[in-house]
C-alpha cells in the first residue's frame, strides 16, 4: 500500500526515505514517526498516512491509556505495512503483537534479555560513545540524537550533518537520525542514515500538511 504525495513537504519525506532504504537493511524501516502526547497527539491520522516501510515508535511515558493506544495503533500500522516498535514496553509489545521495542539508552541492558523475542530492537543514543556501546548490544539499528536544532525539552546541542555523517560511518550498526529532522534536512542525513521524527511527520498529518 503506497501514500499519494499530497504535498511538497510529503514527497521530500518520501525521497528522502527512498534514500535511506538504499542502504538500510531490508528489514529496517526506512523512516521512523516517533510518537509525543504533547507535541504530535493524533498519533492514529499521522499513521494512517505514512508511507508502506515506514515505522512507528509509540512512546506512552506510562500514559494510563497505553494498551487502548497500542491496540488502536497496532491494527493501523498492519494495514499500512509499517513496523511498529513500543518504546520501553515488552510486555506491551508482546500483548499488541507489535514487532519490536526500543530502549532508551539507560534501559539498554534490558536488551539482552528480549533478544531473539521481536524481529527488532532499537535504542536510543545521544553520543559517539553511546553509539558505540550500542553496537556490542543484540540491536538492530541506534537512535543518534540531537543532530539538528529541536523543539524537545530534552534535545541536546546539534550535532550537525557533518558531524553526524562521520559519527555514523564509523558505527558498527545501523543509525536513524534523531531531533529536529524534517522534511527540509532528511535528504542531507538520509544517504548515511535512516531517519526518525516527531514534529517532523507532521506533514502525515492531514490537519498540517
Amino acid at each position: 500500500m503506497s501514500l499519494e504525495p499530497e504535498s511538497r513537504a510529503q514527497r521530500k519525506l518520501i525521497a528522502a526515505a527512498r534514500t535511506s532504504a538504499g542502504h538500510l537493511p531490508p528489514a529496517l524501516p526506512r523512516a521512523l514517526f516517533v510518537t509525543d502526547p504533547a507535541r504530535m497527539p493524533d498519533p492514529f491520522t499521522v499513521a494512517s498516512r505514512l508511507p508502506a516501510g515506514f515505522g512507528v515508535i509509540y512512546r506512552h511515558f506510562g500514559a494510563a491509556d497505553r494498551a487502548a493506544v497500542a491496540q488502536r495503533l497496532a491494527p493501523i500500522c498492519a494495514r499500512r505495512g509499517l513496523a511498529l516498535l513500543i518504546a520501553a514496553d515488552p510486555e506491551l509489545a508482546a500483548e499488541v503483537g507489535a514487532d519490536g521495542v526500543h530502549w532508551p539508552f539507560r534501559l539498554a541492558q534490558h536488551t539482552r534479555r528480549w533478544r531473539g523475542r521481536f524481529a527488532l530492537q532499537t535504542v536510543s543514543a545521544h553520543s559517539a560513545r553511546e553509539l558505540r556501546a550500542a553496537g556490542d548490544l543484540p540491536v538492530d539499528a541506534a537512535l543518534l540524537s540531537t543532530v539538528f536544532a529541536s523543539g524537545s525539552v530534552s534535545a541536546g546541542r546539534p550535532l550537525g550533518t557533518s558531524r553526524f555523517r562521520r559519527i555514523v560511518r564509523s558505527a558498527g550498526l545501523p543509525v536513524y537520525a534523531l531531533g529536529g529532522v524534517t522534511a527540509a534536512n532528511a535528504g542531507a542525513v538520509a544517504p548515511v542514515a535512516g531517519f526518525a521524527a516527531v514534529d517532523g511527520m507532521a506533514p502525515f498529518d492531514g490537519r498540517r500538511s
